[in-house]
């Protein structure tokens, strides 16, 4: 992909650092929730609000920022290229919001190592990569993607990066649409099996979003870009997920979608590049 170093005050590159912020007294189950959730759902870009957001009520202590390490430069042209991903997320968005008559708002992004507090409670880095409504910021290890190439098969490159951060930002998009609440809602009102096709018709959504946002930047794209995002988006498909893990396939668990769900949500944003035509909620009503 094609990019040139952006700046941003919604922008933070903990790694590197242990401590500082919050952290949520009682919060350390999350951890545990989460890596549940990953062993059924998929490995990355899950709406973590239903869980996370319960936490932001309990009371938090401060802590001391230490600086542990040292980056290397490989890690920092990585940090770079996930801020100038997420400017060219927002600024796209903003265009889009503005096409239609409405007003977008920057969400933050935050890179970490091994674990991190946020507004939702702390989170470790086998949640991979989450959006926390609470704050409104994505949340990051980027060592997720040796693991997402290592373990899952996903071929390399840095538009793995790109697609994650675009997926997360689609989540972003749903919060702002009101699309997060009322999933929430729905999902209170029914049972597991239909809870969790919401579920999946949210994350396919936002597979779809970080489509239309790789449309919209087709001038950045290189060759192979596209195939690499693919190959990420067939990784982290529910039943792909499931067969490397346990063996077996249980459709009734499905939380993200299948593996070929998500290929094709994401390509029908990136071959419309029309945000409207993402209603991936028409199957289960």
């Amino acid at each position: 992909m094609k990019w040139e170093k952006k700046q941003s005050d919604d922008f933070e590159d903990r790694r590197g650092r242990s401590g500082g912020g919050k952290t949520l007294i009682g919060g350390g189950i999350l951890g545990i929730i989460v890596v549940l959730l990953s062993l059924f759902g998929g490995d990355f870009g899950k709406t973590v609000a239903p869980i996370l957001d319960q936490f932001n009520q309990g009371q938090s202590t401060e802590n001391q920022e230490v600086v542990t390490r040292e980056l290397s430069e490989q890690e920092k042209t990585l940090g770079q290229f996930s801020k100038s991903v997420f400017v060219y997320n927002n600024e796209t968005w903003q265009q889009i919001f503005e096409e239609n008559g409405m007003t977008y708002k920057n969400p933050g992004m935050v890179l970490f190592d091994d674990a991190v507090n946020t507004a939702c409670g702390s989170a470790t880095s086998a949640a991979g990569p989450f959006y926390c409504p609470a704050d409104e910021k994505v949340y990051m290890d980027l060592r997720f993607f040796e693991e997402l190439h290592t373990r899952f098969g996903a071929e390399k490159g840095d538009f793995a990066i790109a697609y994650v951060i675009a997926h997360e930002i689609g989540h972003h998009v749903q919060h702002l649409l009101g699309t997060n609440a009322e999933v929430r809602r729905l999902q209170q009102q029914t049972g597991k099996t239909q809870a969790n096709k919401l579920s999946v018709a949210q994350e396919l959504q936002a597979d779809f979003y970080a489509g239309v946002w790789a449309s919209r930047n087709k001038n950045r794209l290189e060759a192979g870009d596209i195939e690499i995002a693919i190959s990420a988006a067939q990784a982290v498909g529910d039943d792909a997920i499931q067969s490397k893990m346990q063996g077996h396939v249980q459709p009734e668990t499905f939380t993200h979608g299948t593996s070929k769900q998500r290929v094709a949500w994401f390509m029908k944003g990136y071959n419309t590049g029309d945000f409207k035509q993402g209603d991936t909620f028409s199957e289960i009503r």
